[in-house]
């Protein structure tokens, strides 16, 4: 019967409704006067006396007041208490008015005495149908949503918590059962109606009211703060969700749509290193920017914060079709007033980044272009040499002929005592501007970034993961002890532009980024924010396991951001800044002319020898193999054909040395 009543209320149309609330008004109201002079004699003389005239008056008085305090236009389902404040300080207003007409004018017709008692009476009925409509009308959506409300308890018992909570009471979707806090003074207290519990109580409280998903509404805690309450849940067997930190949550307002998921920046314990707004600006503001690999993940980011800044033209420079048309049509919707060019072309091509360079007047360069991917450049060493490393030197020297202001590299970790190509040739691509940046008559200040691992660019682990978990599993990890340095994208994009501010010619910036993290305990804490279990030989009935898969080719274990250990401070407080050993130009491009060449061979041993040749530091793995410490990685049988550590020797010299080589070999194999 109450279900039909329901669906028969909600199938009305607006006016409808409207016209049925009146109604239901004019009928109660006349009543509610005529009980308030019930109770103001406590028998019937006063209703005998006056007769049914003064109820009616007052009832059609008290209509246009409630229409026009918005309590008619308000949809019961979300009435709150301010409407209904507004409705009752409105009728006080018309009583008082009513009342005071009466005595100036001495008229006896309408009875004083009960007008008072009338508006307790009257605000009483109101308050008492409307929560009573939208209880009704809100337990049929309950009804209709039976099986997917989420039943949730909130962590963090103050003013967010508060919020959320009463947030929660009009979700058809979420139903709020508990808090939990640290203060043992909220212990056992109520707020919001809701009871709160020590943490010490959280496993018993979880388990006796069956709870689906715990909301961390802590947003003024500290990043380390935050962890900790994050270690505490993730040992529990539920759901784990934020709302967001103040400086997300801008407007103050929380609504059950403010939930978000855990990020891994959430469990990184550090703060987000701020900008310094004055170097921010000194090689963007007024000035022409290209971005080359303005498409990807850092360098669409760059663009992004470069725009901010009013620039007088921003280039896109972007090899792929696709990601130049999708970050385009981005900045083109969020600054329409911004001067944009996109230019499609390779960075190994000289005369697009020429033509782009020349045509737009370019102030500033930052280099973003690059394949970064480990295993497919291991596997495809010719591209990926010619890509990062002749591009570095075409853009370099396009950068030197046309006098650029500022030119910058986004470099990486991995360049550093790189075991793998993809590194070494980001060293070799550090050497070119080096060496750029030592030319004598240069107008072009060059300098060098490198990033730990980027969290949400393209290859991330952390999507990876995601993406494992919600498949059912399993999440696959290269080795039980790899460990990663994390940023977030805009912190790299902002440590590129301010790095072009504070370069004076030749060096290399990175951010100081914290701790590095545990791989699987990332992959663990993941698994555990989730709601699930790890599924090990203790846990067969886990749900998700944890597959180590083994290192990939020329993969770390860990991951190093200088080569040496002189650092200097900079003008900003978290980036560091660094001199390292360099080539003579000159050398460099003899070296770098013969690995080009050997590129065009594909000769895999030849082009990994004249790597060695210019990054002395590269040690390619190609095994591994147990030792005391447990698996260790160790060096290719086939070795190089000079030691490590020697230093670089001309063209010429390295390629007898291989006719030598080769030569010996085919005796010894006679």
């Amino acid at each position: 019967m109450t279900s039909a009543l329901t669906q028969w209320l909600l199938a009305l149309s607006r006016r409808s409704k409207v016209a049925l609330m009146v109604t239901a008004d004019l009928l109660v109201l006349p009543l509610c006067f005529s009980l308030a002079l019930l109770l103001r004699k406590g028998d019937t003389g006063l209703l005998n006396q006056y007769g049914a005239l003064p109820p009616l008056a007052i009832a059609l008085l008290t209509i246009p007041v409630f229409y026009f305090s918005g309590l008619y236009r308000t949809v019961l389902r979300y009435i709150d208490l301010k409407v209904l404040w507004v409705s009752g300080l409105s009728l006080a207003a018309l009583i008082s008015l009513t009342y005071f007409v009466s005595v100036l004018i001495q008229d006896d017709y309408l009875p004083r005495t009960g007008l008072l008692i009338y508006w307790f009476v009257a605000f009483a009925y109101v308050v008492i149908s409307r929560f009573l409509a939208r209880a009704l009308l809100r337990a049929s959506q309950y009804r209709k949503n039976h099986g997917k409300i989420a039943r949730l308890a909130i962590f963090g018992a103050g003013e967010a918590g508060f919020q959320l909570a009463l947030a929660m009471r009009a979700s058809p979707d979420h139903r709020a059962l508990c808090f939990f806090d640290h203060d043992i003074t909220l212990n056992n207290k109520i707020v919001a109606g809701l009871p709160v519990y020590d943490v010490s109580r959280m496993t018993e409280q979880l388990a006796r009211l069956d709870i689906d998903e715990v909301v961390l509404a802590i947003p003024s805690a500290s990043p380390e703060r935050r962890r900790e309450v994050l270690e505490t849940l993730r040992k529990q067997a539920v759901e784990v969700r934020t709302l967001p930190t103040l400086l997300e949550l801008v407007d103050g307002k929380i609504t059950t749509q403010s939930i978000r998921d855990i990020r891994i920046e959430d469990l990184l314990g550090r703060e987000p290193v701020p900008p310094n707004k004055n170097l921010f600006a000194k090689c963007t503001q007024k000035k022409a920017v290209m971005v080359t690999g303005a498409g990807g993940s850092i360098g669409s980011e760059l663009c992004r914060q470069i725009a901010s800044q009013g620039p007088r033209k921003l280039v896109l420079f972007e090899h792929s079709e696709f990601a130049l048309y999708t970050i385009e049509q981005e900045l083109r919707q969020h600054f329409p007033n911004l001067d944009i060019a996109a230019r499609i072309g390779s960075v190994c091509d000289p005369e697009a980044v020429t033509a782009a360079v020349r045509q737009n007047r370019i102030d500033t360069i930052y280099h973003a272009a690059a394949y970064k991917h480990v295993p497919l450049v291991e596997s495809n060493m010719p591209e990926g040499i010619r890509n990062n490393v002749m591009g570095s030197l075409t853009v370099a020297d396009i950068a030197h002929l046309y006098g650029v202001e500022t030119c910058v590299l986004v470099s990486t970790d991995k360049a550093v005592r790189p075991t793998n190509i993809m590194g070494a040739s980001k060293r070799m691509a550090e050497l070119v501007f080096q060496a750029a940046a030592a030319r004598p008559r240069t107008r072009t200040t060059f300098s060098m970034v490198r990033f730990g691992n980027v969290l949400g660019s393209s290859g991330s682990v952390v999507p990876l993961f995601r993406k494992q978990i919600e498949n059912g599993g399993p999440i696959t990890i290269t080795h039980a002890d790899v460990v990663r340095y994390f940023m977030l994208i805009p912190e790299a994009a902002q440590l590129v532009i301010q790095a072009g501010a504070m370069a004076k010619g030749g060096e290399v910036f990175v951010l100081d980024m914290g701790d590095p993290v545990r791989i699987v305990d990332l992959a663990r804490t993941m698994i555990e924010m989730s709601g699930l279990q790890e599924k090990t030989r203790d846990n067969p009935g886990g749900d998700i396991e944890i597959k180590v898969v083994g290192l990939r080719p020329g993969e770390k274990l860990y991951e190093e951001l200088l080569i040496g250990g002189d650092v200097i401070a900079s003008s900003h407080a978290r980036i560091m800044c660094a001199k390292e050993h360099s080539l003579a130009e000159a050398t460099l491009h003899d070296l770098l002319a013969a690995l080009f060449a050997a590129c065009d061979t594909r000769d895999t041993f030849r082009i990994q020898s004249l790597v060695q040749s210019i990054v002395p530091e590269y040690a390619p793995y190609s095994s591994i193999e147990e030792g005391k410490g447990g698996k260790q990685l160790r060096p290719p049988r086939v070795l190089l054909p000079f030691p490590l550590g020697t230093k670089a020797r001309g063209p010429e010299v390295v390629l007898t040395e291989f006719a030598e080589m080769n030569a010996k070999q085919q005796v010894n194999a006679g």
